[in-house]
C-alpha cells in the first residue's frame, strides 16, 4: 500500500454524539462531498441548511423493524468494503449499482449512558447498536481507501489532512486502530451487562472470558515512581468518585494522588454521619464522625497530626467554609467532597497547589462490583468488598457485653479496618480513630504501632495519657494467638471487635475474660493487601 493522500467523494455521517457534526459536514460540502446520513443526524444537518441524502433514498431500501435495519444492506457495506485497487471489485460494484463510500463517521448508540441512567432491560437492549459497529469495522478493515472517524476529537485532524490534500494511509490506519478499540470497548460493556443480568440481582458474576475496557482520560506525568509511565482511564460507570470529579483548582493530579484520593473517598462513603477521612499512602491516618464536618476534622486530625501533613482529605458532605478554614491550616495535597460552598472555595483558592475535587455524590459502599489487580501473565478479579457489618450480625463471646457506646465505636472501628492495609488494628473512641496500625506482617506489631502513635498524638495534644486509654479496638482478621489481644488490652482498650474463626479462638476469649473486657465476633474479615 502506498501512502498517498486521498480525499473522499462520498461520506456517511451517522452519529449519536453530534458534537462538531455540522462543522464537519459543512467542510465536506464545501469540497463537493456527497453526504449520506440517517435519522437524527440527517435531521440535524438539514436544519443547518446542508444538503444531505437519506440512506434509504441512496439504497432504495426503506428503514424497517423500527429502524433496527437501515444500513445493513449491500449498497452500504459494498460501498465501504469494496477495494479500489481490484478491478473485480470495481466491476461488481458497478454491476450492482453500488457507489463507493470513502468516509464513514459513526459513533454508537449510548449504551453505557442508558445503563447508567437506570433504564430497564428493554431500553438497554434497544440501545445496543448493530449497524453502527458493522459499518465501523467494515470501514476500518478497508482503511486503504476509507477513512473511519469514531470520535468528535478526530474531526480537527481529519479536516487538517483535507487542507493538505487528503488523508494519508498512516492517518487512516491510526483511525482504523482507534475504531477497533472503540467497538471492542463497546462490545465489552454490553458483554459485562448481559453477564450480570441473571436470576440473582446484585450478584457479581465472574465469566469465563472477561473483557476490560476504558477510555483514556489523561496521561499522567509518571506512575508511582518517575521511571514508570501512567494514565487514568474511565470505565464508563457512573459510580461517584474520581471519574465523576470536577477539579476546581490546583495542579495536575499524580498517579499517587489519584490512588490515595480513591482510597479516601471509598472509605468516607462507609459512614452516614458527617465524616472526615485523612489518608496517607492509601491508608487512613485519621477518621472521625461528628455532628458537623469541622468537629469531625478536628477529631480525625487528632489521631495522627504528623502523618496528616501532605495527606488526602475526603468528606461525605458539602465542604463548608468553617471546615475549609481548618483544613487549609495544614499542608494538604487533595480535598475530595461531593460539593463545596462558595465560602469554602474562596478560602481554598488561596492555596494554589491544593487540589479540590467535587464528585457530585458519594459512592454506595454496599454496591456490587468488581475490583482488579495485575499479576504476572494476567490479572486477578474479585467482587468488591462491599461487606457491611451491623449490630445484629455480632456475636458476643465474652462474659461482659459491650456498653451502648462501646458497641457504636466497635462498629465504627470495623468499618475503618476495612480500608486499612492488613494486618490492621484500629483503636476508636467516641466515633473517632485514636490509633491506627497498618500493613504489618505481625498483628501484634500493628497493635503496638497504633498504641505508640496514639502516645505520640497525645503528647502533641498536651494530654497526659495515650488516646487509646478507654478506647475500643478492631482487628481486620482474627487474632491467631492471645498475644495480639493482650497488646490491645495493654494499650487501654475496653472492648474488641474481630472476625473470629481461629483454632485458638477460645484462648483469645479466655484472655479477654481474664482482662475483663468485652469482645464480639463479626464472622466477616476485611483483608486488604
Amino acid at each position: 500500500m502506498t501512502d498517498t493522500r486521498f480525499s473522499p467523494r462520498r461520506a456517511l455521517l451517522s452519529v449519536s454524539d453530534k458534537t462538531g457534526l455540522v462543522d464537519l459536514a459543512r467542510a465536506l460540502v464545501a469540497r463537493n462531498v456527497e453526504i449520506l446520513s440517517t435519522g437524527g443526524s440527517a435531521r440535524t444537518l438539514r436544519e443547518a441548511g446542508l444538503p444531505v441524502k437519506e440512506v434509504s433514498e441512496h439504497t432504495g431500501f426503506p428503514e424497517i423493524l423500527d429502524g433496527r435495519v437501515k444500513t445493513l444492506v449491500p449498497w452500504i457495506h459494498g460501498g465501504i468494503l469494496g477495494r479500489r485497487d481490484k478491478e473485480e471489485h470495481k466491476a461488481q460494484m458497478q454491476e450492482h449499482g453500488i457507489a463507493p463510500i470513502d468516509l464513514v463517521c459513526v459513533n454508537l448508540y449510548p449504551f453505557a449512558a442508558t445503563v447508567a441512567s437506570g433504564a430497564d432491560a428493554e431500553q438497554c437492549v434497544e440501545n445496543i447498536d448493530i449497524g453502527g459497529p458493522a459499518m465501523v469495522r467494515a470501514a476500518a478493515k478497508n482503511f486503504a481507501s476509507v477513512a473511519i472517524l469514531t470520535s468528535p476529537a478526530q474531526y480537527a485532524g481529519f479536516l487538517a489532512a483535507l487542507e493538505q490534500g487528503g488523508t494519508t494511509l498512516a492517518e487512516r490506519r491510526e483511525w482504523a486502530a482507534a475504531a477497533y478499540t472503540h467497538t471492542a470497548a463497546y462490545d465489552g460493556m454490553i458483554s459485562a451487562w448481559f453477564t450480570q443480568q441473571g436470576d440473582e440481582p446484585g450478584k457479581v458474576v465472574l465469566p469465563p472470558v472477561l473483557t476490560l475496557s476504558g477510555q483514556r482520560d489523561e496521561l499522567l506525568r509518571y506512575g508511582e515512581n518517575p521511571h514508570q509511565a501512567a494514565a487514568f482511564y474511565r470505565d464508563g460507570s457512573a459510580r461517584p468518585g474520581l471519574a465523576t470529579a470536577k477539579q476546581i483548582q490546583g495542579k495536575a493530579l499524580s498517579y499517587n494522588n489519584l490512588n490515595d484520593t480513591d482510597a479516601a473517598f471509598e472509605a468516607v462513603a462507609e459512614f452516614d454521619e458527617p465524616t472526615v477521612v485523612i489518608v496517607k499512602h492509601a491508608n487512613p491516618c485519621g477518621v472521625a464522625s461528628a455532628a458537623t464536618l469541622v468537629e469531625a476534622w478536628k477529631a480525625a486530625l487528632r489521631c495522627d497530626p504528623v502523618s496528616a501533613f501532605g495527606g488526602i482529605v475526603a468528606l461525605n458532605r458539602t465542604l463548608d467554609e468553617a471546615t475549609a478554614e481548618q483544613i487549609s491550616a495544614i499542608f494538604t495535597e487533595v480535598i475530595v467532597a461531593p460539593d463545596a460552598d462558595e465560602g469554602a472555595k474562596a478560602i481554598l483558592a488561596k492555596k494554589k497547589n491544593l487540589r479540590l475535587l467535587l464528585t457530585g455524590g458519594v459512592p454506595d459502599a454496599q454496591a456490587p462490583g468488581l475490583s482488579f489487580r495485575s499479576v504476572s501473565g494476567g490479572f486477578l478479579a474479585q467482587s468488591r468488598d462491599n461487606g457491611h457489618v451491623t449490630e445484629d450480625m455480632l456475636k458476643v463471646v465474652t462474659k461482659r457485653k459491650p456498653t451502648a457506646q462501646e458497641m457504636a465505636d466497635l462498629l465504627f472501628s470495623f468499618r475503618v479496618a476495612k480500608h486499612v492495609k492488613s494486618n490492621a488494628v484500629i483503636y476508636v473512641k467516641n466515633q473517632a480513630t485514636v490509633g491506627i496500625g497498618a500493613g504489618q506482617m505481625s498483628r501484634v506489631d500493628s497493635a503496638r504501632i497504633a498504641a505508640r502513635k496514639s502516645e505520640d498524638a497525645a503528647q502533641a495534644a498536651g494530654e497526659a495519657e495515650a488516646l487509646t486509654k478507654g478506647s475500643v479496638a478492631a482487628s481486620d482478621a482474627f487474632f491467631p494467638f492471645a498475644d495480639g489481644l493482650e497488646s490491645v488490652v495493654a494499650a487501654g482498650a475496653t472492648a474488641v471487635i474481630q472476625p473470629g474463626g481461629s483454632i485458638r479462638d477460645q484462648e483469645v476469649i479466655d484472655a479477654a475474660d481474664a482482662a475483663g473486657i468485652a469482645m464480639v465476633f463479626t464472622g466477616m474479615r476485611h483483608f486488604r493487601h
